[in-house]
């Protein structure tokens, strides 16, 4: 992967290619295209005959929307991104439409690039710069514990850790203060690199089933599901959740995961209007998704019913 700070490094990335972008209204193009597309996110099918690249300039939505086309059509994709959802790292995607309800999903992306802007981020609202933010501190964490978690990713999970329990309190106080951004960047890149190192688990599981379901902001949703994730999993892995807290500066880091989340505004499901009586479903739904399956401590629906009913 080729990684660049600094919107000036762009036409270095993209070596001369025709790119094809993909953007919502609000991103003017910072380089000549070859097309572009808008209507993000989107399940329909983008007809790219002209590029060479695929340019996606916006969150996780628009990142995702270029890795489906990428994966259909074998484009290198190259992504600035304007949050800190890390979906620039994993060759997988989801497909949601215009209601941010799931459509579907699959993995194959050819990524190629990244060029991180933290101006870019000056524009992103408090509750999606604190949810973004909390889904990449969700990856520093379950990169320590999932199956198949590693040296390497666990080295970039406690870096990312650190940087973003620093950095958040920072942003969310002022949330035109570029330093803070930038190093709230540097955190969710690490965040990226670790999970691009090892993978997801119960947390995310749980989130994505919210999220698919109702059309709810996976940020959001991750900020809720983590703290519940943290207290199931301690049973199982009480190593890794004591250096995740140690990279917090934190005894308790699922508290301290709530407390974050609380300062960016999430408190409780009911306040997204998830209906109460529906938990049953929503959790056979995550008991089946990947990252439920490679959590280091199995979880039944039953049981991830209750950690849904904790934060309801």
């Amino acid at each position: 992967m080729i990684v660049r700070w600094g919107f000036e490094h762009l036409p270095e990335v993209l070596a001369g290619r025709r790119p094809f972008l993909l953007a919502t209204e609000r991103w003017e193009p910072p380089v000549d295209v070859a097309g572009r597309w808008s209507e993000l996110p989107t399940h329909r099918e983008i007809d790219v005959r002209d590029a060479d690249v695929l340019l996606a300039l916006g969150g996780g939505s628009t990142i995702d929307t270029a890795k489906a086309v990428s994966a259909r059509t074998r484009l290198p994709v190259v992504s600035v991104p304007t949050t800190y959802s890390g979906a620039e790292w994993t060759g997988y995607f989801g497909i949601r439409d215009p209601d941010r309800k799931m459509r579907g999903g699959g993995s194959g992306a050819n990524l190629e690039g990244i060029v991180y802007e933290p101006r870019l981020t000056l524009e992103l609202p408090r509750r999606e710069t604190g949810g973004t933010a909390l889904n990449a501190l969700a990856h520093c964490a379950e990169a320590l514990y999932v199956r198949g978690h590693n040296e390497e990713a666990d080295e970039w999970a406690l870096l990312g850790a650190s940087t973003i329990a620093e950095a958040l309190p920072r942003v969310l106080g002022d949330c035109g203060d570029l330093a803070a951004r930038t190093e709230l960047l540097r955190g969710a890149e690490s965040a990226g690199r670790a999970l691009a190192g090892s993978g997801l688990a119960l947390g995310h599981a749980m989130a994505q089933a919210l999220g698919g379901r109702y059309g709810l902001p996976h940020g959001a949703m991750n900020a809720l599901c983590l703290p519940p994730a943290l207290r199931f999993n301690e049973p199982a892995a009480p190593e890794a959740i004591s250096r995740f807290g140690e990279a917090l500066g934190a005894g308790d880091p699922a508290a301290c995961a709530e407390e974050l989340a609380r300062l960016a505004g999430f408190e409780r499901l009911r306040d997204f209007s998830v209906p109460e009586a529906e938990l049953r479903e929503v959790a056979e739904a995550a008991a089946q998704r990947a990252g439920a399956k490679a959590n280091p401590r199995p979880a039944t629906a039953a049981e991830i019913e209750t950690l849904y009913r904790s934060i309801w």
